[in-house]
């Protein structure tokens, strides 16, 4: 990602404080001190597949979801919300509910969406790992144009930092 905002020739920096395995939960926890030690102009949200895959209640993936966006909302910072999908094996109700919550959101509190941060990978198992969940590091590129072609239009828009 930085390089692709370098490349672009805009003033921002990347600041990656996502940590593997996280949940909703789990990142809820730190959110304030990461607004308040970086100040960000722009927020990616990538996070729910964890709360998934472990069957939590998505009332309350969402709810914590919700509070990261209106924490970033309050911060003034423009937020990009990264959806997530669930293998099938979950069932149809909890796989549907789970994807709509993303979209529900992105409504409800006017951030940008992206639908789904793994598109055009799911049909080909080489890219993910064993699991056939996790992508591999030769997956990063198309996550990347993926993430890329929803954040741009907003560093665009937005403020750059000072």
């Amino acid at each position: 990602m930085a390089i692709k905002v370098k490349e672009a020739t805009l003033p921002y920096r990347i600041i990656n404080t996502s940590i593997s395995g996280a949940t909703t939960h789990d990142a809820l926890a730190r959110f304030s001190a990461i607004i308040s030690v970086h100040q960000p102009a722009i927020i990616i949200i990538a996070l729910g597949g964890n709360d998934g895959l472990r069957g939590m209640p998505l009332k309350a993936m969402k709810q914590n979801l919700a509070s990261m966006i209106q924490s970033a909302q309050t911060a003034n910072a423009d937020v990009l919300l990264a959806g997530m999908q669930l293998p099938p094996n979950y069932g149809r109700t909890f796989t549907r509910q789970f994807s709509n919550s993303y979209r529900q959101l992105a409504d409800e509190y006017g951030v940008t969406l992206l639908p789904f941060l793994l598109k055009g990978m799911e049909q080909d198992l080489a890219l993910f790992q064993p699991d056939g969940i996790h992508p591999l590091n030769s997956a990063q590129p198309m996550i990347l144009e993926n993430v890329w072609q929803h954040l741009m239009p907003l560093l665009m828009v937005t403020a750059a930092p000072q």
